[in-house]
């Protein structure tokens, strides 16, 4: 994803339903429609409850935008899979580029395994936000929709005394970058992890146990090795490569592991 920089001469102070951005400049430049979207990946746990406070915008050439969602407070982000999303944040921005996404939390996190609660210690992304790169010029008059994929299975640590800490591990992706693989995995008995690898890159997603569906998304342009990695031995794993592009969707149709 390339870095495209470009004045930034006007901040808006606008108000729509449920949520406020702010901010000063002289003289105008134009804006853009953004919609802030969370999804998840795979997580073997019951629950991931994220309480989400603020969206900060770093946009180059001028201070800092901070939106407010819609809906203020803890998302079970667990329910965001295979292509679910839900919408966080949508207004008015300034055109120009937004280098950087700065997701506050509040002190209302926790996780719940085997049904059993636990709080998430999260000093860090409480203090100052937990800070995602995506460096997307946004024009002027356009509309334009940015994913906050958080990958539950890598931000939980488990620390000696059997507490949770939360090390948030999220990418950022944008409409303009979002690249997809999807398809079905059989059996549902095998409970296979479908991997998505470039280079040192990797997404994850576990198919639906209903019809084995699985969605990844957010993949830059290039070549994948799609691994289907199952979690009982008794199956056989498979590999493939897949080309992806931006704004397609590359399916593999149905895999069928077998003994």
């Amino acid at each position: 994803m390339k870095k495209t920089n470009v004045f930034v001469a006007a901040l808006l102070c606008i108000v729509l339903t449920g949520f406020v951005a702010c901010k000063k400049n002289e003289s105008s430049s134009g804006s853009a429609q953004m919609s802030v979207h969370l999804t998840d990946g795979p997580a073997d746990y019951d629950a991931v409850y994220l309480d989400i406070q603020q969206i900060g915008l770093t946009m180059s050439g001028s201070s800092e935008v901070m939106l407010t969602p819609y809906r203020p407070g803890v998302y079970n982000i667990l329910n965001f899979r295979n292509g679910l999303d839900t919408l966080l944040a949508r207004n008015s921005i300034p055109a120009g580029t937004v280098n950087q996404i700065r997701l506050i939390l509040g002190s209302n996190n926790s996780i719940v395994v085997d049904g059993v609660s636990h709080s998430l210690n999260t000093p860090s992304a409480q203090e100052s936000g937990v800070k995602l790169n995506l460096n997307q010029t946004f024009a002027a008059n356009g509309s334009y929709d940015i994913w906050i994929d958080f990958d539950a299975a890598k931000s939980i640590v488990v620390t000696g005394g059997g507490n949770y800490k939360l090390k948030p591990v999220m990418r950022a992706y944008s409409s303009l970058t979002n690249g997809k693989i999807e398809g079905r995995v059989l059996p549902a008995a095998a409970f296979t992890t479908v991997y998505a690898v470039n280079g040192t890159d990797t997404a994850a997603a576990i198919p639906a146990a209903a019809d084995g569906y699985f969605l990844i998304s957010g993949l830059p342009t290039g070549t994948y090795q799609v691994l289907f990695t199952p979690g009982i031995s008794l199956y056989s794993s498979v590999s493939m490569n897949v080309n992806v592009s931006y704004g397609t969707i590359s399916n593999v149709g149905t895999i069928t592991l077998t003994p």
